[in-house]
């Protein structure tokens, strides 16, 4: 029951750290054609990972579009706000 694994037990996927040079494989294939199956980007980029590594990497570290670093004092108080107003929601 449940689902099956999303990478076969067969292939030998690297597991562990990503490397520089794995990161920039993943940043320009992603650059030049966008990210529409994650489950078949590994093979079409060349990289030996799972899609559900690339697109963690993807999302948790690669992607330009996410700000980094702490809050400005406007963005603080704007949770702070929202979060008297609405809580845990």
């Amino acid at each position: 029951m449940g689902r099956p694994p999303c990478c076969s037990e067969n292939n030998d996927l690297k597991k562990g750290p990503w490397t520089p040079e794995e990161d920039e494989v993943l940043k320009g294939y992603i650059q030049k054609h966008g990210h529409d199956s994650w489950h078949a980007l590994p093979k079409r980029a060349g990289l030996n990972r799972c899609g559900k590594s690339c697109r963690l990497r993807w999302i948790n570290y690669l992607n330009p579009d996410i700000k980094r670093g702490k809050f400005s004092e406007e963005e603080e108080n704007l949770i702070i706000n929202l979060h008297s107003n609405l809580g845990n929601k």
